[in-house]
């Protein structure tokens, strides 16, 4: 039998993840969140996400460390603080359920600067 690759890759293409639209990734909305709410001081250091289920409910667990430089990063980050616990996530097809504060430190050596850890549950929405 004749296998044609050129006939296989132009009728049976996959999707690559690059191609999978962003409204299908809930952690890019969900960083595109934390840093707008972060504004224009805060910098994404790392980001992680675990999968996490109970028995009635499915999603995942993000941890997040956002980075604050300088004297206006530092009043900033403490608005940050403030305001996480309270925001109103808009994430299609997600519930953030819980936003957590689990880590803050600040050094003042060469500058000022803060680094706050948030952690995140987000369950998945099935409306």
């Amino acid at each position: 039998m004749f296998f044609d690759p050129h006939f296989a890759t132009r009728h049976f293409e996959t999707k690559s993840r690059a191609s999978v639209p962003i409204t299908r990734r809930p952690w890019a909305q969900l960083t595109r969140a934390i840093l707008l709410l972060a504004g224009e001081h805060g910098e994404l250091l790392r980001h992680s996400e675990s999968p996490w289920a109970s028995v009635t409910f499915s999603g995942t667990r993000h941890t997040l460390a956002v980075l604050f430089n300088g004297a206006a990063g530092m009043v900033a980050g403490e608005c940050f603080i403030d305001a996480l616990p309270d925001h109103e996530f808009v994430i299609s097809r997600q519930l953030v359920v819980d936003a957590q504060i689990t880590l803050v430190t600040q050094d003042n050596i060469p500058q000022p600067q803060m680094m706050v850890e948030v952690e995140l549950l987000l369950l998945e929405d099935y409306k």
